[in-house]
């Protein structure tokens, strides 16, 4: 009785202390807020809103600032809309190829900048890959447009020139300007690296010169096709071996392409106290944006060759060799210089072996399957002396870098080597080319 007694004497006490209870959460300060909120929603809202869009406002302003306004060499961007206002107006394929060149240049340049922002996203290696991809996307869009206008030689002659240049100027530069820097000591690089790519570069040029024997040596089946075919066939073959090398390095072979320091340990290439200036958005979208404004710049580009080769009394085969990929390099030139001064030589001959090994095993077999289905016979015969050149700077490059060291002597060599070559090219006629004819004698 007494237990039932208390049980029943307390029950109202408790639903009391409830409702006292429910009373004070009513007017708590978290209630009060939620009611706040409630009533003002609309207006926090719009204010919050507000808040968001002057965020995105400084970012976008800082982006534009960091990315177009802070570079020096961004003052030759204006030329690229001249040059599209010239093609209106006068249509001077000379000035039209001039200011197209000079509005590429930092175009390439901050597609190198953003790539190189976008790799502290996605790792060393992987960053290196980006960057001799969108390095060598100038060459690439250029190609393609030549391609479409069936301008089958600019295409071999430019992608054999962005060889040529990443191999001996590029790097070349990269040795010369690092040697200097660090003169009292020998730099040093990841041999085995080095040396699989210079396998690949081999590969490249051996799918070069078959059709080029087979076509001098008029040994063919079935005369123009079988040049063709073996042409398509190599090519898919070097795409199939570019697959296998990529996977060879990103995922089963990692250990092998790791830099490589002085005292012998591995790190990653990048240092940890250097942080992206822009997001990995940001990034993507820079990168879009100035591909799509270089593709533009490449049309004009293109369609005013033949012009300024005739306005400058200018070999088309010098046009393509030489200036294209001078242009299209500037953004693995700068690249390759800044790492070899900073001592980070691993990651300057990832890009420019990187980079010509990119356009032998992917871009020139890309663009004969691209001109397959086109119908364009584009195909890898690049001519004796062309193909002679390439053969003699990839023996040379494998030859200077089988010790895995590095000094500016080496570097001045290569660009050296680069001036022979630009010398040879200027005063090389192209037999395929109706620009580059001698006109007959008069009679």
């Amino acid at each position: 009785m007494d237990k039932l007694s208390k049980t029943n004497q307390m029950e109202p006490l408790d639903e009391r202390s409830i409702l006292e209870f429910e009373d004070e959460s009513l007017g708590s300060p978290d209630s009060l807020a939620k009611k706040a909120h409630s009533l003002d929603g609309n207006q926090h809202g719009s204010i919050s809103e507000d808040h968001s869009n002057g965020n995105m406002l400084n970012r976008v302003f800082r982006s534009l600032k960091i990315v177009v306004f802070k570079p020096k060499m961004n003052l030759l961007m204006p030329c690229g809309p001249l040059a599209v206002i010239v093609h209106s107006m006068t249509g001077h394929p000379g000035w039209v190829f001039f200011l197209s060149l000079l509005g590429i240049m930092p175009l390439a340049e901050r597609l190198g900048y953003a790539t190189e922002q976008l790799s502290f996203f996605t790792g060393a290696t992987v960053g290196s890959l980006l960057n001799a991809t969108f390095g060598n996307a100038t060459e690439l869009i250029i190609s393609v447009y030549a391609l479409k206008n069936g301008m089958m030689r600019v295409v071999q002659q430019s992608l054999l020139g962005s060889i040529l240049s990443n191999m001996l100027l590029v790097l070349g530069g990269a040795f010369f300007s690092g040697g200097l820097v660090f003169c009292k000591k020998e730099q040093v690089f990841n041999k085995s690296a080095a040396v699989v790519s210079s396998g690949l570069l081999l590969m490249a040029v051996m799918g070069l010169t078959f059709p080029a024997v087979l076509h001098f040596t008029h040994t063919e089946i079935h005369f123009g096709k079988s040049e063709l075919a073996l042409s398509r066939f190599s090519s898919c073959v070097m795409l199939v071996a570019y697959i296998a090398y990529l996977v060879f390095q990103l995922k089963s072979q990692k250990n092998l392409y790791l830099s490589v320091d002085e005292g012998g340990t591995s790190t990653e290439g990048i240092s940890d106290e250097e942080v992206p200036e822009i997001s990995m958005w940001e990034s993507i979208i820079w990168l879009s944006i100035l591909t799509a404004w270089i593709s533009l710049l490449s049309e004009y580009l293109v369609d005013a060759i033949q012009g300024a080769s005739v306005a400058w009394k200018m070999p088309i085969a010098f046009i393509s060799v030489i200036l294209l990929p001078i242009i299209g390099n500037a953004a693995e030139h700068a690249s390759a210089i800044m790492f070899a001064m900073k001592d980070k030589l691993d990651l300057s001959v990832g890009v420019a072996i990187g980079s010509s090994t990119q356009i032998s095993m992917f871009g020139i077999p890309f663009c004969v399957v691209i001109g397959w289905i086109m119908g364009r016979p584009m195909d890898l015969n690049f001519q004796l002396f062309e193909t002679a050149t390439l053969l003699i700077t990839v023996l040379v490059v494998a030859f200077l870098l089988q010790d895995g060291t590095s000094n500016y002597f080496k570097g001045l060599m290569l660009m050296l080597c680069y001036l022979i070559v630009a010398a040879s090219f200027f005063v090389h006629v192209d037999p395929n080319s109706v620009v580059d004819k001698p006109s007959p004698p008069e009679s």
